[in-house]
């Protein structure tokens, strides 16, 4: 039984409803701070003008003889009477008189202070010193002391406060010399402020409900006509046809005539049925013809591997050198290859190369290569030569543009003298008194990569214990799921842990060490590698 939140109309009703809520609280946001901006202003531009009426009743050049007056003269009782009378009159709330101590404004004193009729709050008698409200109000008595500013609003509807929300307006009375004698502070309560802002909150929440339940039956009845009984109609035989995989005597398009997008979906529903039917039946030809390829890709991988040396030791009755290669290729045919060869007894041809691309057309074009290079080598010619003359007949017949990059060395036996050209191929590494490191050698340009090249011939030697490691591409760059590749440090890290073993062992570690670092990601290149030791 489907429950009601799992429905269609449901999750389509409460979409609506909250984007409803989003947009209508984001205009009462809007609205409600416009509101609240223009009624500050009011009462801002009250109290002001309230502060400027009770100046002009004011002799600010008194305000010392008021202060020592205690409270009790005429002229003293006369001013405040007047203060008093425009306090009850303009609905203030306070309207008092003050002198901050101008060390550091951390006090003030009561000089005049009256207070509506009306008001539950108390007066403040006459000289009566209390501290500074907050920071916010001793910048102000500051800046209205110092002459920076003639006037300042206080603004107090946030937080603890001893009385209600209020604003209080700030003055400065100058005397003849223009300088500041006191403050004249006008304060109003903002109780109509407030509950007209709760009054506005009230009638946004009260539209809100109803245009929600508008919205819920409305939009409800529209969405199950439109749209979610045409859907169970293309729901129900779907389900249908994943149990029964049989077209059905009527289509959808028969009962479902929309010509929106759920018109669509049903054309949609009913050609996919038809496909699915028709690819059913060709699926048997498919997976007979996918057997017979996976059949005869396997017959080509047993014909590349065994095109390749493959039987070690390959010359068991030589005990002076050690030589031992592997391929493995990324897919079932690969493009990498190595050969090895004696030319006579004192000669040994080493080859490893590496063709652009992957799979069937790399393994053909490999097998090509090697058999092209094998002749040559074999002819007698030095590694220059090979080379050359492999790229002049590569370059000649080939129609694909593809590429093989070579490395060719010939190792004379008896003396450790190394014969070697490449072209375009990885670096050899080479093991001198017990350490492997790269050789950086002269490179040529691929194979078959462009006509007229010529390869640069050059020598090393190998003393007794020395050893040959070559390798393609597919060992450095071999990638893990981090993207982080093999490289040749760890390479070199790997052989210098045994420098001393025999190419086979040599062979093992670094196909283990490639093994762990790659892990459980996909292998995209052919891992071949070739090793000889002069032993």
């Amino acid at each position: 039984m489907k429950k009601p939140n799992e429905s269609v109309v449901f999750k389509s009703v409460s979409g609506i409803v909250v984007l409803l809520v989003v947009f209508s609280a984001i205009v009462s946001v809007i609205g409600y701070k416009g509101f609240t901006d223009a009624l500050l202003e009011q009462y801002s531009d009250g109290a002001l003008l309230i502060a400027d009426s009770a100046a002009l009743s004011i002799n600010a050049d008194e305000m010392d003889s008021y202060k020592n007056s205690g409270g009790t003269t005429a002229e003293y009782k006369e001013v405040w009477e007047s203060l008093d009378n425009l306090c009850n009159s303009s609905g203030s709330t306070f309207i008092y008189i003050i002198q901050p101590d101008l060390t550091d404004f951390d006090h003030i004193t009561f000089l005049f202070s009256t207070i509506n009729k009306d008001s539950p709050y108390t007066v403040y008698d006459f000289g009566y010193v209390r501290e500074t409200t907050n920071d916010e109000y001793k910048q102000k008595y500051r800046a209205l002391y110092d002459g920076t500013s003639s006037h300042e609003i206080v603004i107090r509807d946030k937080g603890y406060i001893e009385t209600d929300a209020h604003i209080t307006a700030m003055i400065s009375l100058k005397g003849s010399d223009g300088q500041t004698k006191a403050i004249l502070c006008v304060q109003r309560q903002m109780d109509d402020m407030t509950m007209a802002r709760r009054g506005y909150v009230r009638r946004v929440i009260f539209v809100l409900g109803l245009l929600a339940v508008l919205v819920v039956i409305g939009q409800s009845f529209y969405l199950y006509r439109v749209f979610l009984r045409p859907i169970q109609r293309i729901t129900n035989e779907a389900g249908r046809f994943a149990e029964e995989n049989v077209i059905p005597e009527s289509k959808l398009t028969e009962s479902i005539r929309h010509k929106d997008e759920i018109g669509v979906l049903a054309g949609s529903i009913d050609k996919m049925e038809e496909q699915i039917v028709s690819y059913v039946e060709n699926l048997t030809k498919v997976t007979a013809e996918k057997e017979r390829i996976s059949t005869e890709l396997a017959l080509a991988t047993q014909i590349q591997a065994s095109m390749l040396p493959n039987i070690f030791p390959p010359y068991p009755d030589r005990e002076d050198f050690s030589i031992f290669a592997s391929m493995t290729p990324a897919k079932e045919v690969g493009g990498d290859f190595y050969d090895f060869f004696l030319i006579d007894d004192d000669h040994l041809g080493m080859i490893i190369a590496d063709v652009s691309g992957k799979g069937v057309p790399a393994a053909l074009f490999m097998m090509a290569s090697k058999i092209l290079l094998e002749n040559l080598a074999l002819g007698g010619l030095e590694p220059s030569e090979v080379l050359t003359k492999a790229n002049e007949q590569i370059c000649k017949d080939n129609k694909t543009d593809m590429f093989v990059t070579v490395w060719y060395g010939i190792l004379e036996i008896s003396t450790g003298k190394v014969k070697a050209a490449n072209a375009g191929h990885e670096y050899p590494v080479l093991s001198k008194n017990g350490k492997f490191e790269i050789f950086k050698d002269k490179h040529g340009f691929v194979l078959g990569g462009m006509e007229g090249m010529r390869y640069r011939q050059y020598e090393f030697e190998m003393a007794h214990g020395d050893t040959l490691f070559v390798y393609t591409d597919g060992v450095p760059e071999a990638t893990n799921g981090q993207n982080e590749m093999f490289g040749t440090d760890r390479l070199l890290e790997v052989l210098n842990a045994e420098p001393s073993a025999m190419p086979k062992i040599l062979l093992e570690n670094t196909a283990v060490s490639v093994g762990k670092f790659v892990d459980n990601a996909e292998q995209f290149d052919d891992l071949t590698m070739l090793c000889v030791k002069r032993v």
